[in-house]
């Protein structure tokens, strides 16, 4: 199994027999292990996406439940296509995303991963729904199913882009969390789906939402926000720098420098150096039509009066410290 696997295994294996789902090259990746039982496979016969590996000898709890399983998590670039597409989006889909089976509701994320990249189409007028449920998932204590719905966040805004963000609420505080926890493959796969919701969706529209969490009580959540606030600011460029208003940037920047987590502080450190590059270029840009006073448009100048004597303080120091780094590296 590789590293990227989850194991749920309370026992040691048994001799078993290995059976592999025919239509593999179709998406169905089902790996079913047990001893002389057969029956089983036929509640596998739709799973997509992910591999999973029964390892008791019945394959089947006293209780109904699946007993020990191992799920392979399968990356973007191996989905496959589905073999029967309508009757998952109209008739299956959001039912098996509500399913009490924590293998179904696995095998429902990934059919929307698939989905969303070979019929975006199909999902489209479905995406609130869709978005509730991961969220529902991203809830799941059971780890397995927590990842799989921050891989299919993760696709969702790849492929969706702006469209998801009536939708994003809900779906960000919980990546957010999630990217906040001690569980170190959970913590990843989270610090991905927000590097793509960063990336895919306009920073125009993410900032706003990711404001409010730069004040959050939870320092881990104020830091990944942060990480998230200045990786979006560096997609604007500068003409969005110039509508969103680098006097607001400026102070949040400033606030950001004194919080508590060094990851705060070092994305506040980012985006001023990506501030003050992008002032200093528009400063040169309009001194070839306005006669202004040097001192008076200087980045100093500027912090000095925008922020109050101890963030502009704080501000040139980061500045001012890049700087003479750079010097000595030449």
């Amino acid at each position: 199994m590789s590293t990227n696997a989850l194991r749920d295994l309370n026992g040691p294996a048994v001799p078993e027999l290995e059976k592999k789902n025919e239509n593999s090259s179709k998406g169905n990746f089902i790996k079913v292990t047990l001893e002389n039982n057969s029956e089983i496979l036929g509640k596998f016969q739709n799973l997509s996406s992910s591999s999973v590996t029964l390892q008791n000898g019945s394959g089947v709890e006293s209780n109904g439940e699946i007993g020990n399983v191992e799920v392979e998590y399968v990356e973007t670039e191996n989905l496959v296509d589905l073999l029967l597409v309508d009757e998952t989006v109209n008739v299956t889909l959001l039912a098996r995303l509500d399913s009490k089976d924590w293998v179904s509701v696995c095998e429902a994320l990934n059919n929307v991963r698939q989905l969303s990249f070979y019929h975006m189409e199909k999902l489209t007028d479905m995406l609130g729904d869709l978005v509730s449920k991961i969220v529902k998932s991203l809830k799941n204590p059971r780890s397995a199913v927590c990842k799989t719905a921050i891989m299919t966040a993760a696709d969702i805004f790849k492929v969706y882009n702006d469209r998801i963000i009536e939708f994003l609420d809900p779906m960000l505080v919980q990546l957010l969390l999630k990217s906040s926890q001690d569980k170190r493959f959970v913590c990843d796969a989270s610090e991905t789906a927000l590097i793509a919701m960063t990336t895919w969706i306009s920073p125009s529209l993410l900032l706003s939402k990711l404001l409010p969490y730069l004040k959050n009580k939870n320092p881990r959540i104020r830091a990944k926000a942060s990480m998230c606030f200045s990786r979006s600011v560096s997609q604007l460029g500068d003409e969005g720098i110039k509508r969103y208003g680098i006097d607001k940037l400026i102070q949040i920047a400033a606030s950001q420098l004194s919080d508590q987590l060094p990851e705060s502080r070092e994305a506040a450190r980012t985006l001023v150096m990506e501030l003050q590059t992008f002032y200093e270029r528009s400063q040169s840009s309009s001194s070839e039509d306005l006669s202004l006073d040097s001192e008076s448009t200087s980045w100093e100048a500027f912090c000095q009066s925008e922020l109050s004597p101890l963030s502009a303080q704080a501000i040139l120091r980061v500045t001012s410290t890049a700087k003479e780094g750079s010097v000595l590296g030449c």
